[in-house]
């Protein structure tokens, strides 16, 4: 911006205005573009200083721009930025980021006019959120000029009125969707949890079209667990009227309706309806309770015979309709990846028996992977470590036919469950000695020891490193006899398998234990688990998000250290609408 004021020969501060006019009354006359001294509207480019002020404030958050440094006397004065076309000015201040521009607009009132093209901040809403649509075109939305307005009956008079029910895109700008809009909200977009006690859930806050919606992720239909993801919409921002965004609550069936969205600090925000009402049906609860076990379960309540599960499948209904979509998120950051891992971590949904689908993420920890719920149930709510593999144990399966009988790999997974006992004793009686010989000697006494330790803790490293780095190679894979799986169709062969552990607790989450079990991996979307002391198999597939969406969450990630943070998305063949 300094370079841009000295180009000019102005600047925000009045000694560079000064100078800047003594200057011009030395060459004999004005120039072009006067320093922008006066807040007048027709040369300001048909708007106020005070609205750009005002849009200013919106983008920096009220704090005023630093000053440029003043730049020292010159032999000659140099060529001037404002000589260039103002063509070329546009593409040059369309390619700034959007929270400059404000400060540009300070220079002088030639910049503040040229910032006043719209196509500025169309290239920035594009490139910076993904908005692809054209204001000025409604049939690319797909929205016609007269599907604006809808006809609105008044039961008192016998002809109707109109009611507008969408937004007058034709009288916006590209400005007031960029500063009231994308970058007002932009700190709710990503993955979010809400926090909904032990059930959890995934919300995806995007900029769809000239919208931003909070899309509620819910797994697919028990129990098949490839089948793509399904989502519905929870709240949704945009503009009705220029400079003034609207929140809309979008649960129930009755269309959206007034809403409130509140950042409380940084990764938290809650949601509020106002108008709980519309989440109301005509058939009363009973038909409340039908819809949503529709949506939820893909059938009724007389499909499902088992008398557990329904009583968990009510449960979970009384809980979560309390809410009213008035809730508190917190955002989910993703696991990151290093070319070591075994698999890309991510987002897998899998089965969990009669408690149906649910949502885990896979982390690296070194010689440790972790999967952690992001839903969750009455036994292990969400936020809890599920499974835990051991990366440095492999597990080396018997032949098809011995592989059928439990009791061969339940004393397969015994021994390594030992032997991991066994080197956990001796790491913590090693440690101890390293301690007390550094305590009682102030000369290295203890250096071989600790050297020894090193080394074999280098081996181990690198035998894991080598077993890890091995082209996997498939093997045949079934599950023993009486073990249970709610997917049959599960894959039949493997690349490698590791002892782990599964956490697994009573309702309530009440005497929590962790127990052995067989971590399978299938292929790079697909692993399972074998929980030994419940005879169960879980299967898990990958939850894959959109292309451009992972991109946007590498950018976050990298530029503010986020993990999650996607600008745009849609549907596409791994989503699809609940009721679709």
């Amino acid at each position: 911006m300094a370079v841009c004021a000295r180009l000019c020969g102005v600047g925000p501060a009045r000694g560079c205005r000064r100078r800047g006019a003594a200057r011009e009354q030395r060459r004999g006359g004005a120039g072009d573009s006067e320093p922008d001294t006066d807040t007048d509207p027709e040369e300001a480019g048909g708007g106020g200083s005070t609205e750009d002020e005002e849009a200013a404030e919106r983008i920096e958050g009220g704090r005023p721009a630093p000053l440029p440094a003043e730049a020292g006397p010159a032999a000659r004065a140099p060529l001037s930025i404002l000589e260039l076309p103002p063509e070329l000015l546009v593409q040059i201040f369309g390619s700034l980021p959007g929270t400059d521009l404000p400060s540009l607009a300070r220079v002088c009132t030639t910049f503040r006019r040229i910032l006043r093209t719209d196509t500025i901040w169309r290239r920035r809403c594009r490139e910076e959120y993904g908005v692809c649509e054209n204001l000025r075109k409604l049939e690319i939305t797909g929205v016609s000029c007269r599907d604006v307005y809808a006809k609105r009956i008044n039961p008192r008079v016998k002809s109707g009125r109109f009611m507008k029910i969408l937004p007058d895109y034709e009288h916006m700008e590209y400005r007031d969707v960029y500063t009231c809009l994308l970058h007002r909200y932009r700190h709710i977009l990503g993955l979010w949890q809400p926090d909904i006690g032990p059930y959890g859930g995934l919300l995806n806050v995007v900029v769809d079209g000239l919208f931003i919606i909070g899309w509620m992720y819910l797994p697919p239909h028990d129990p098949h667990v490839d089948d793509p993801m399904r989502f519905k919409p929870l709240f949704r921002i945009h503009l009705m009227e220029r400079k003034c965004a609207t929140v809309e609550c979008m649960y129930g069936h009755k269309g959206p309706h007034n809403g409130h969205i509140q950042i409380v600090k940084k990764d938290e925000f809650s949601t509020k309806c106002n108008q709980t009402d519309h989440h109301r049906m005509s058939g009363g609860r009973q038909e409340e309770f039908r819809t949503w076990l529709r949506e939820e379960w893909g059938r009724t309540l007389e499909d499902i015979f088992h008398e557990h599960m329904q009583e968990l499948i009510l449960m979970k209904f009384i809980y979560t309709s309390q809410y009213d979509n008035c809730l508190t998120y917190r955002r989910i950051y993703l696991p990151p990846s290093s070319p070591g891992d075994l698999i890309k971590p991510g987002l897998f949904k899998g089965t969990y028996g009669s408690h149906g689908l649910e949502i885990v993420m896979l982390s690296f920890h070194g010689k440790k992977a972790k999967g952690t719920k992001i839903t969750g149930d009455p036994n292990i709510p969400a936020g809890q470590q599920t499974v835990e593999i051991d990366l440095a144990h492999p597990l080396q399966l018997p032949g098809i036919e011995n592989l059928c009988d439990f009791s061969e790999l339940s004393r397969i997974v015994l021994e390594v469950q030992e032997q991991v006992r066994r080197e956990e004793q001796e790491e913590e009686r090693r440690q101890e000695e390293e301690d007390r010989s550094q305590q009682a000697a102030s000369q290295p006494a203890a250096k071989p020891l600790g050297g020894e330790g090193a080394e074999g803790e280098e081996t181990a490293a690198g035998a894991e490193g080598t077993t890890q780095d091995k082209p996997p190679a498939s093997q045949p894979f079934v599950l023993p006899m009486g073990v249970i799986s709610r997917n049959e169709d599960y894959p039949r062969t493997c690349r490698i398998c590791f002892y782990g552990t599964g956490l697994i607790a009573g309702h309530g989450f009440t005497s929590p234990e962790r127990t052995p079990g067989v971590f399978v991996l299938f292929d790079d979307d697909r692993f399972g688990f074998i929980w030994l002391e419940l005879k169960s198999f879980s299967l898990y597939s990958r939850i894959k998000l959109v292309a451009h969406v992972a991109n946007h969450l590498l950018l976050c990630s990298a530029a503010k250290g986020l993990c999650a943070g996607p600008g745009a998305a849609g549907q596409t063949d791994s989503m699809k609408p609940v009721g679709q």
